[in-house]
């Protein structure tokens, strides 16, 4: 019987995958930890004007990266293949073309970002008082694009062998480099210059260069099989037939973020309706339902990095298993992380907000929402299980139906109603519901029928 490289089939499954959860979880934390920090010294250092900047550009900068995050995707689900099956030259061969993807979009991202800020600032409706601001802080920030997106292909093929470790590591680095050099930047800590609200944009490029510096330099003094070595380096190029196996597989993911994307621009273009304490309240909900959300999307990334290494192992008796023990962690973490955040909301919320007002809005809309994540991860893991076989399409158009069918319309005809704001939020559950409901019938009465192999490029 053959087994899969990395992975101890002699305990337990859902064992196995709480131990890989471990670092992938606490690598949320300190993502959503790093965001919030920059939003705690912004909003309590500056004033809630700094606050309602970031919060604005977060969307368009999300949009931006979603592309390559569902290139990664369909990095993350070959290398997982390919690791099962035991194919180290393969695996090189993946991450070498990947990583020339990552940076020629990164590049390009960069260049026509700049361009476009102000005019899709403008166009989102963010308010007249922080536009010139919003519109300086999110071009510093392209300026570190193609170096985040190396890393971001990096750490996420890095896991895509079984490594959730190593990708957590340099995160640690970049959140300390990020929580030294932002409040540095800030009140000039030894002759550096104020930089006002643009330190958080400064920080981010100081702390993306040294995370992925530090990364090449530790993956080749532990000789792990995917260092930028020779072997990697020469298949620094494009590889048509890895290329299109990787955006066959990640496109549709990558349009399905972009969509997302689009959705969260046109909700903020809802909220901003409502003026700039709204808008503020919006980032600071945001941080906080990160803490679950992020953990939440870590589940559905396991469930697709097992069930890819299963896949290319041929041991597809493993893959009801998986799903079965992705779905019991997600509602366990699920569960008490949501217990945590509701019972010190006024706490949490108030270490980046202090104008009282704009505290009592955010505490409203995460009531509203932070119980349906849980929801929220068990379509993750079902849609998780279904990509790590290639399989695409249809989990992405039941997520679009959900996000621009039931979210968007039911957001923007709620809050046009007496419940104004808060009828923003209510779309979310109903979102996930509905998501949750369609990839559940695709899994079980199509997808579970369906010949399932791998989908190596030869």
């Amino acid at each position: 019987m053959r087994g899969m490289p990395g992975v101890d089939e002699s305990k337990p499954i859902w064992q196995t995958m709480g131990v890989f959860l471990i670092p992938l979880v606490l690598s949320s934390f300190l993502q959503s930890a790093g965001a919030t920090l920059n939003s705690i010294f912004l909003g309590r250092m500056i004033g809630v004007g700094a606050l309602a900047v970031v919060s604005s550009v977060f969307p368009i900068v999300f949009f931006l990266i979603s592309f390559l995050i569902g290139i990664g995707s369909g990095s993350s689900v070959l290398i997982g293949q390919a690791k099962g099956a035991g194919d180290l030259a393969r695996m090189k061969a993946i991450a070498g073309t990947t990583l020339a993807l990552s940076l020629a979009l990164g590049i390009v991202v960069a260049m026509v970002g700049s361009l476009a800020t102000e005019p899709i600032l403008s166009a989102m409706g963010t308010p007249p008082d922080i536009l010139a601001a919003a519109t300086s802080y999110a071009r510093i920030l392209f300026v570190m694009f193609p170096i985040l997106f190396v890393y971001l292909s990096y750490t996420t093929f890095i896991r895509g062998t079984g490594d959730s470790a190593t990708p957590f590591y340099f995160l640690v680095v970049s959140t300390v480099v990020s929580f030294i050099v932002t409040p540095a930047l800030i009140q000039g800590w030894l002759g550096l210059p104020r930089l006002g609200i643009n330190s958080a944009a400064y920080a981010g490029i100081v702390a993306y260069v040294v995370a992925l510096a530090a990364l090449v330099v530790y993956l080749r003094l532990r000789r792990h099989p995917l260092a930028f070595d020779r072997e990697v380096a020469g298949h620094f190029t494009f590889n048509w037939p890895i290329l299109k196996a990787v955006v066959r597989i990640g496109l549709p993911t990558g349009l399905q973020l972009v969509l997302v994307s689009l959705s969260e621009i046109a909700v903020i273009s809802f909220v901003n309706h409502f003026g700039s304490r709204a808008t503020a309240a919006y980032g600071a909900v945001n941080q906080v339902v990160s803490y679950v959300q992020f953990p939440a999307i870590s589940v559905g990334i396991a469930t697709s990095i097992f069930g890819a290494q299963a896949i290319g192992a041929r041991r597809l008796d493993r893959l009801r298993g998986i799903v079965r023990s992705a779905i019991a962690l997600n509602y366990l973490t699920m569960g008490v992380l949501i217990a945590i955040v509701y019972a010190f909301s006024w706490v949490v919320l108030g270490l980046f907000i202090t104008d009282t007002p704009t505290l009592d809005i955010a505490h409203s809309l995460l009531m509203i929402t932070l119980w349906s994540y849980a929801i929220f991860g068990n379509s993750a893991v079902i849609s998780g299980i279904m990509r790590s076989s290639g399989t695409v399409l249809w989990p992405t158009l039941i997520s679009l139906v959900a996000i621009w069918g039931v979210e968007v319309p039911v957001a923007y005809l709620l809050s046009r109603g007496p419940l104004g704001l808060n009828g923003i939020w209510y779309s979310y559950p109903v979102a996930f519901l509905c998501s949750l409901t369609g990839n559940f019938i695709y899994y079980r009465y199509f997808w579970l029928r369906k010949k399932i192999s791998a989908v190596l490029p030869t």
